[in-house]
């Protein structure tokens, strides 16, 4: 590609309504540009990274025998109505009426349409197994988006989805998906650990993640000093290492606990730890009011607690409906006598003579015990804390924050039996399908990419991924020698069907430099001055390094510049 007769610009000044490094770059490369909050238009050279990308991806789909469709983003709401995922996605589906007054959807995944694409040739055992993918839009009408390409309402995924018989068939077809997907991201050069996850929307028998490892990402990767554990936080078990007390068990009291009801506060005031207290935290629970009780120096996992009442979503009590239910200002919470159901943490099994919001304001109990009230449930509500002890092998847990680039699941027979998909086996009884579902955002790379691969010059994107692999850069248009080089070097690239840009730009030599390095071009041939002695420059982007090479032999570097 000649710049001078491409649409292509940089921005010298960092972007100011930009949250990360990713972000950032990716604007003043002139690869995306925000087109309103968080949907971005993917400019000409962010979508050379973006084809290269896709390119990965597709040689590696289509290596595990995979087949290429394409879903509609328009898809009728009756569709996740029948599956039951309507509810979940609540607001983060974007809704629309036809001229019909039908309602219709922006697809945020697309499972439902899978199942009934698959229905088509799936009638007996000897139809399976199957992999169909698509490389397609979807929608989520998220309510923070930020960090660029990272949290968007708009984006571009690749979702296949596996189709077998049993449950053996859909390990099978799991494993090759795990390790297209490891191939497919060692070759985005990208630092990433797998970790299990919460199935979430998704629903299942199992979920693992793919994540990038980076200092904004808005995952907590939880890993072990001692062994290769590795989970998301929001499913991490928080190993129960309490012993019972050995106290002897006083009987409850109220005490009046003036201008005091934070856990800091309570604690000054009783001169206690915040571990001798016990948190009352009360949440709409799919429009019911619930209680979760936890120790006073833990926070509640809200992953680990819809999963336990098997809910969609969860919030904080409004104010309104915490003093409707304790008759007390907020901060006065407490298990006892509470008029809702009441769910504990089971570390609290093991506490004596505990301290408790009294429902009453400006009041707290004093040595409160497990035979003071009743919970509807015992479970693991509690988040992990870094150094708690593995549940693999005891050592102390890490903590790393990941991108989310990808992500498997063993759905098992979920949407089969919800879409009505189903096969005739060998004795010709109908079964369902076993499904799997392998999604990757493709934009989410991009940036997770650059956050990973970057200097304070610009992008140094991998080789597998640069827009171009090469630049060509005359110092001087005016010089007919420089020129006369420098075009045939790219023509001679053109020919070769190598990747090169010529920037022809009638610009400063400092300007051509520093855009090419912003840019991440891998590596520069500069024809300056000593081009009349047959001298060019080689610069390696990745090393910073520049060296003297001759004209002779420049084209034979070329060659091994592609061949590697």
């Amino acid at each position: 590609m000649k710049l001078s007769k491409s649409f292509f610009y940089t921005l010298r000044e960092n972007a100011k309504d930009e949250d990360s490094v990713s972000s950032n770059l990716l604007v003043r490369a002139g690869m995306i540009k925000k087109s309103s909050n968080g949907m971005y238009m993917i400019m000409p050279m962010g979508k050379k990274v973006l084809a290269k990308i896709e390119n990965i991806v597709r040689e590696e789909m289509d290596a595990k025998d995979a087949q290429e469709l394409l879903m509609p983003a328009l898809i009728p709401e009756e569709v996740y109505i029948k599956s039951g995922r309507r509810e979940v996605f609540g607001s983060n589906m974007f809704t629309m009426n036809d001229r019909y007054m039908k309602r219709y959807v922006l697809g945020p995944t697309h499972e439902e349409l899978f199942a009934v694409a698959a229905s088509m040739d799936g009638k007996s055992y000897k139809d399976f197994p199957y992999n169909l993918y698509q490389i397609q839009t979807k929608f989520r009408d998220e309510t923070r988006p930020r960090y660029g390409l990272i949290r968007v309402r708009e984006f571009i995924m690749k979702d296949a989805y596996t189709f077998d018989i049993d449950e053996a068939g859909l390990d099978e077809a799991y494993a090759k998906m795990y390790d297209a997907y490891c191939r497919i991201f060692d070759r985005m050069e990208l630092e990433y650990k797998i970790v299990k996850a919460d199935t979430g929307a998704m629903g299942g028998l199992l979920s693992e993640e793919y994540q990038a490892i980076s200092g904004i990402g808005e995952d907590i990767v939880v890993g072990c000093e001692g062994c290769d554990f590795s989970s998301n936080l929001e499913i991490t078990e928080v190993v129960d290492t309490l012993q019972d007390s050995q106290e002897e068990e006083f009987e409850i009291q109220l005490v009046e606990t003036p201008n005091a009801k934070t856990i800091e506060e309570v604690a000054a005031f009783f001169g206690k730890e915040p571990k001798d207290f016990v948190k009352t935290l009360l949440y709409n629970v799919d429009g019911k009011i619930v209680a979760f009780c936890i120790p006073g120096d833990r926070e509640l996992n809200e992953t680990k607690a819809l999963k336990l009442l098997k809910a969609n979503e969860m919030e904080l009590a409004s104010f309104e409906d915490v003093e409707k239910i304790t008759h007390a200002r907020v901060g006065f919470a407490g298990p006892v006598g509470l008029d809702c159901p009441v769910y504990m943490d089971r570390m609290i099994k093991h506490m004596k003579n505990f301290i408790i919001g009294a429902n009453k304001s400006d009041h707290h109990y004093v040595n409160v015990n497990l035979s003071d009230f009743t919970p509807e449930l015992v479970a693991d509500l509690c988040q992990v804390k870094e150094g708690d002890i593995c549940p693999v092998c005891g050592k102390p847990l890490t903590f790393q924050h990941g991108i989310e680039v990808g992500n498997l699941f063993k759905l098992g027979t979920k949407y089969a039996q919800s879409m009505n998909l189903y096969y005739t086996d060998a004795n010709n009884q109908l079964q369902p399908v076993w499904m799997g579902s392998y999604g990757i955002g493709l934009e989410r790379c991009m940036a997770a990419i650059v956050e990973q691969h970057h200097d304070d010059k610009g992008i140094i994107w991998p080789k597998e991924v640069a827009p171009f692999i090469l630049s060509i850069v005359p110092i001087s248009l005016k010089d007919e020698k420089q020129m006369e080089i420098a075009n045939d070097l790219y023509n001679y690239c053109t020919k070769n069907k190598y990747s090169v840009l010529l920037d022809d730009r009638n610009e400063r030599p400092g300007v051509k430099f520093k855009d090419m390095e912003l840019i991440g071009i891998p590596y520069r041939i500069t024809v300056g001055r000593k081009a009349q002695e047959g001298i060019l420059e080689f610069s390696n982007r990745y090393t910073g390094e520049k060296e003297e090479v001759s004209i002779d032999s420049i084209k034979s570097m070329i060659d091994e510049l592609y061949k590697a």
